[in-house]
């Protein structure tokens, strides 16, 4: 209700002391409420409904409560958990329980009919129900094991239920497991080696005197107010056996916690490490989990899956892993444990833990640079031929563009050439990042921020005429947004013809050197940290790395631009320049480190020459600079030895290769104007200049931006079943096949998207074979599957497997001959027919115009304006009081109100009285 646009307050009625108090004791319940209410949602607690006040038309007008007080409302939610539907069995005459209701079952879970048995939520069992799906499974494994087997095996009885849950209550994490209210009620069940022989009865003198004695187990509680964190572990006297618990905030130990519980596993640990110990630096190899632990929820996979596919041979890769057992292929949260299980097996099985890129090579990035550096090797099907698992594989969407990467890092071609074009990147594959609702990001540099009036007032004459949201980027340079792939040529066409060129803000490769104006105009300036910058950015732009690189010169130690987090950043100092290494920004913040101290500027070029090419002949698959330095064997004194004292003899070749390379330069986009074969492929449909629009636009402080994707905008339709719904299906030539020259003999075949109606299509030849299928994606209904990246699974063409396209969006991989998604089992895309015929078309067998617009048009399944509900700050503006102006654009206005005289006295009257009254901060705004 909280996310409703008509409820501007909602109130959450408890009749206990604080919420969840079935799962959650007094310290627990308070804390969650204290979290809720700060989101904005206000809780009564102890409130007991007497009675709902309706107007004539029997609609909500108010709520009475027991203690008197009255609350009007317009809307009323009731949250009543489950009542048993035992209704039939109370007419058959079979016996119900009188209070809370349920059909009464023993141990077997048989009724007071012989012949009759109940579980789940209607079972009433030792006078309880129970409305968790846990305890239903196991009642239902018991009753299953009794009817099939119970003639040659012991009958099963039902005897400790599982009442574990884990959720999230308004974004609040919660969770308890097994006997969680021991220390209150005493324990419901103990294991046999924790009983201890009951002591001699207290008399009634003894418990009216010191009260009764306490629940034989003992409690240990963490309690953190700054973090919302708090755990509460109850276990046996003897510290030796874990009985249940509660956690609110942090759940992350509720895999590990539950088995230990239902298995009544003897503790090997002390007690209190199952609290101080839960959060660990580093990964952690899940040596302590029992095999039975589930480590993927989404597809309830346990950590015996893993290790069984590794120890039987069938996955020796990370990404068979995946394959085999659907681990990782949901939220991707488990993935840090299934690969460090992954890696403790394969060790414990004596096999090499290999970072290969992919099933397909049995190669690092590096190892592959070295061999394609060496050997010479330009093309993809050279490499797979010489390095590859199977020289005629096409690879997949993990390998590509590492290659890519590699190619153009050592040989700098136009990555749009075709040889390379379907290897690339989702943002390479079009020179420009593509945004949410597909189209582009025009990024001209800017080297070191330094700009023209002209090229400004060019700049701005593009965005305007084309219609471009634009913002300042971080690396001081312009960013446009919004370009469509149709006029992506147009666009830079004029922004060359005024002297700009590609800022490769789509590229793993050098983006910036950011820089302060040091001596140009600061006072403070000792060194030209423009004029460092500039000639940094110009030599190294354009330079492909496995990641993106950024630079920063600051001209004083005030240090304006952040050199020190960088991939290189540059300080003046009054010898010259401290250059630092191996810092980024991103998730994980690192500070770069010292390589050289006041270097003179003729000798700084060297340096990040070499420091550069090590990084890129040696690096990781995407890997950054930080990381990298992190994993050099060594760290920083081993970098200075390589780089500084030569140790290893490269210093004179990695010069040579980065001087070869800055040499090559070349415009991307100066080149693709020029070239009418790379020009030709800007169009959003290849069979007719007709366009449509792919995503309803919103218009934020004056700019226009794609509408805001709802919190899940997948369409979980089973496109896949299409194919059997179409009342009829006739050949239609849809594009001529000379499209598709030279397609059989590149990895990623020749794609094209298509226009029939309102419908989009999107037609791919692969090694020999046309497949057809919808153009969006439905995990979040983008039109751009066209522009994926094909790939198989297996390394081996000898297997017969269809190839699948990878989205370019978020890689969900869909196969291309029956449509089902291969890591996502909710999603799917329609497929059609081809066939190519002797009049030099390709026919898709498609259904009337109509019918394929009713099910798949683009009308029907653009994100619309409105989907997400209000945007995220519309709360905040509520509360600052800034309204909604015309076009959501208040900036400058600062919610200025009538009257104010900005050369009046201002005297601060409201605050004093405030304070005057003496609710202290307690009478400040009621945030």
């Amino acid at each position: 209700m909280m996310d409703l646009e008509c409820f501007e307050r909602v109130k959450v009625i408890e009749r206990n002391r604080w919420v969840l108090s079935r799962q959650l004791d007094a310290d627990a319940g308070g804390m969650v409420v204290e979290q809720v209410r700060s989101l904005g949602c206000d809780v009564l607690l102890s409130k007991r409904v007497g009675r709902i006040e309706v107007t004539e038309d029997n609609s909500v007008k108010g709520v009475h409560f027991e203690d008197g007080e009255y609350m009007e409302c317009s809307t009323i939610c009731f949250a009543i958990g489950v009542r048993p539907r035992d209704e039939l069995a109370r007419l058959s005459g079979i016996l119900c329980a009188d209070r809370g209701g349920g059909i009464v079952v023993d141990d077997s879970l048989q009724t007071s009919h012989p012949d009759i048995y109940a579980i789940g939520e209607c079972a009433s069992w030792q006078g309880q129900t129970f409305g968790l799906i846990a305890p239903g499974v196991e009642m239902a494994d018991v009753l299953t094991f009794n009817l099939t087997q119970s003639q040659h095996h012991q009958p099963r009885l039902y005897k400790r239920p599982d009442l574990s849950t884990k959720l999230k209550l308004l974004g609040v994490e919660v969770a308890s497991f097994g006997d969680f209210f021991a220390d209150r009620d005493g324990p419901k069940y103990l294991p046999a080696r924790a009983k201890k022989r009951p002591d001699s009865p207290l008399s009634a003198v003894k418990v009216l005197t010191n009260g009764t004695p306490p629940a034989p187990v003992k409690a240990l509680t963490y309690k953190d107010p700054f973090l919302n964190i708090y755990k509460k572990y109850i276990f046996s006297v003897d510290g030796k056996y874990l009985l249940g618990g509660m956690m609110i905030g942090d759940t992350s130990d509720y895999v590990k916690l539950v088995p230990l519980v239902k298995n009544q596993k003897e503790l090997d640990m002390p007690p209190s490490q199952l609290i101080l110990g839960a959060k660990k630096e580093g990964a952690d190899d899940g040596d302590d989990l029992d095999d039975d632990t589930q480590i993927c929820s989404c597809h309830n996979v346990t950590k015996a899956d893993v290790v069984n596919t590794v120890k039987d041979g069938t996955c020796k890769s990370i990404g068979e892993v995946k394959s085999c057992t659907k681990a990782g292929t949901g939220c991707g949260g488990c993935m840090p444990l299934v690969t460090s299980i992954f890696n403790k097996t394969m060790k414990d099985m004596g096999n090499e833990v290999k970072n290969n890129i992919c099933p397909h090579f049995m190669y690092s990035r590096a190892d592959l640079y070295n061999i394609i550096m060496v050997k010479r090797l330009t093309t993809f099907q050279e490499v797979m031929k010489e390095a590859g698992v199977d020289p005629e594989s096409i690879g997949c969407e993990a390998c590509k563009p590492v290659l890519a990467s590699i190619f153009a890092s050592l040989w700098n071609k136009h990555v749009m050439d075709k040889p390379h074009h379907g290897l690339q990147e989702t943002n390479d594959r079009y020179l420009g990042n593509i945004q949410r609702n597909g189209t582009y990001s025009v990024v001209p540099r800017v080297s070191a921020g330094e700009i023209t009036p002209e090229k400004l007032v060019v700049i701005g004459e593009v965005a305007r005429d084309y219609k471009l949201y634009t913002k300042i980027t971080g690396g001081q340079r312009i960013d446009m947004f919004g370009a469509k792939k149709q006029d992506l040529i147009d666009i830079w066409k004029r922004l060359v013809d005024a002297g700009m060129e590609s800022g490769h803000a789509y590229a793993k490769s050098l983006r910036t050197v950011k820089s302060c104006v040091g001596t140009t105009w600061c006072r403070y300036g000792i060194g030209d940290s423009v004029g460092m910058a500039v000639r940094l950015e110009e030599r190294y732009k354009s330079l492909r790395a496995p990641h993106k690189i950024k630079g920063g010169v600051s001209g004083c130690v005030r240090e304006c631009a952040e050199a020190q987090n960088k991939d290189f950043g540059l300080i003046a100092t009054e010898k010259g320049f401290n250059i630092f290494v191996g810092g980024n920004g991103g998730a994980k913040p690192r500070h770069s480190e010292l390589l050289a101290k006041d270097v003179p500027p003729t000798e700084v070029i060297p340096i990040l020459d070499r420091y550069l090419m090590f990084y890129i002949r040696t690096a990781d698959k995407l890997q950054r600079t930080a990381r990298w330095l992190e994993a050099l064997p060594g760290g920083l004194a081993y970098l200075k030895s390589v780089i500084l004292d030569d140790s290893l003899g490269l210093n004179a070749s990695l010069e040579a290769q980065m001087q070869e390379l800055v040499d090559s330069f070349f415009d991307e986009w100066a080149e693709a104007i020029n070239n009418p074969e790379i020009a030709a492929q800007f169009k959003q449909f290849a069979n007719t200049t007709e366009t449509l629009e792919t995503m309803e636009l919103d218009t934020d402080r004056g700019q226009l931006r794609p509408t805001f994707w709802p919190s899940d905008a997948s369409a979980k339709e089973d496109f896949a079943g299409l194919s059997k719904t179409w009342s009829s299906l006739t050949w239609q030539p849809m594009l001529e096949s000379s499209y598709f020259k030279g397609a059989d003999d590149i990895p990623n075949g020749i794609s094209a998207a298509l226009k029939r109606g309102d419908t989009q299509l999107a037609l791919f030849r692969v090694k020999g074979k046309y497949y057809c299928t919808q153009q969006m994606c439905p995990h979040k209904r983008s039109f751009i599957l066209s522009d994926g990246l094909v790939g198989t699974n297996s390394s081996s063409p000898s297997t017969g497997e269809a190839p699948y396209v990878s989205c370019p969006h978020h890689k969900r991989n869909y196969d291309l001959s029956n449509g089902a998604c291969k890591n996502d089992s909710e999603l799917s895309i329609a497929t059609f027919e081809v066939e190519e015929r002797d009049d030099g078309m390709v026919y898709v067998k498609l259904p009337p115009v109509e019918e394929l617009d009713e099910k798949l048009g683009t009308k029907k399944w653009m994100v619309k304006s409105g989907e997400a509900g209000e945007g995220q700050l519309k709360e905040l503006d509520r509360k600052l009081g800034l309204g909604t102006p015309a076009g959501g654009n208040w900036k400058g206005h600062r919610a200025k109100k009538p009257g104010v005289k900005p050369h009046a006295e201002n005297r601060m009257r409201r605050p004093v009285e405030v304070m005057a009254g003496g609710g202290g901060c307690g009478s400040t705004p009621d945030w």
